[in-house]
C-alpha cells in the first residue's frame, strides 16, 4: 500500500522540512513510508508523486484542517491526472473533536488562562465549505473552553487577526490569545506573531496529536495501525 501525505506548500524550507519531518513521524506509528506532495507553491505534485509510486492502491491524506477548494477540487484534479484508479482519498484533519483539543492543548502550554480572550487564527478562504469547517472549529472551541472564540484570518477574509485583536482590547480584553489554526509555519504564522496578541500559539504539526489523528485516518481508509 502506497502512502501520500499532501500539503498547501510553503516556500518556506523551514515549512517543508516540518511537513517532511510530519510524514516521517507518521511513517513511524504506521510502520509504512510516507511520499509529501504539495498542491501549491511548489513541487512535487500529488499527480507527480501518485505517477512515480509502485503499482498497487495508495492512500491519500490531505494535511489540511478544512475541506475547502483544495482537498475537494485540486486533490481529485491531480488524482485524475496521474491516471491511477486505486487512490482512497481520506478525509481532512478538521473539522474534527481531535483537532480541537490539539489547539487547546496548544493554549494551555503557552499560557492562556480562563478569562483571556481568544482568536482562532486560520489562513483564510473564499470556499464555502471550508468557511463552514473554520465557523464548526470555533464552535467547537468556544464551547470547550466555555468562552466565546473569534474566528480571524491571516489572509483571506475579514477580520484580519491584527483587526480581531485590535477590536477585542478596544473592547477592553485584558489579554488577547490567538491560537494558531495553521499546520505548518511560514508567512501566515509570521502574521500572527505580529498580531499585536499577548501570546500566539505555535502551529500545530509539532504536537503529537497530528501525527495520532493523521494515522487514525490512514487506519479508517484500510490499514491496520497500532492504537
Amino acid at each position: 500500500m502506497n502512502l501520500l501525505l499532501i500539503a498547501h506548500g510553503t516556500r518556506r524550507p523551514g515549512g517543508v522540512a516540518m511537513i517532511a519531518d510530519l510524514a516521517e513521524r507518521v511513517g513511524a506509528v504506521v510502520n509504512r513510508p510516507l511520499r509529501v506532495a504539495f498542491v501549491d507553491v511548489l513541487g512535487p505534485s500529488p499527480a507527480q508523486v501518485l505517477r512515480s509510486l509502485p503499482p498497487g492502491p495508495a492512500i491519500a491524506v490531505p494535511a489540511f484542517l478544512s475541506s475547502g477548494y483544495h482537498v475537494r477540487t485540486d486533490i481529485p484534479a491531480h488524482i485524475a491526472e496521474s491516471a491511477r484508479p486505486d487512490v482512497t482519498v481520506t478525509a481532512a484533519l478538521g473539522p474534527s473533536p481531535e483537532i480541537v483539543r490539539i489547539i487547546i492543548d496548544g493554549l494551555l502550554e503557552s499560557g492562556w488562562c480562563p478569562g483571556d480572550s481568544v482568536v482562532l487564527a486560520a489562513a483564510g478562504t473564499s470556499d464555502p465549505h471550508a468557511q463552514r469547517d473554520l465557523r464548526a472549529t470555533a464552535a467547537m472551541l468556544s464551547a470547550a473552553l466555555d468562552s466565546p472564540t473569534q474566528l480571524a484570518y491571516a489572509a483571506t477574509g475579514t477580520p484580519r487577526v491584527a483587526d480581531a485583536v485590535a477590536a477585542l482590547r478596544a473592547r477592553g480584553a485584558r489579554r488577547v490569545v490567538v491560537a494558531s489554526y495553521l499546520l505548518a509555519d511560514g508567512l501566515f504564522q509570521d502574521r500572527l506573531n505580529a498580531s499585536g496578541a499577548d501570546i500566539v500559539t505555535p502551529p500545530l504539526d509539532r504536537h503529537p496529536g497530528i501525527v495520532a489523528l493523521i494515522a487514525r485516518r490512514v487506519r479508517q481508509a484500510g490499514i491496520p495501525v497500532a492504537a
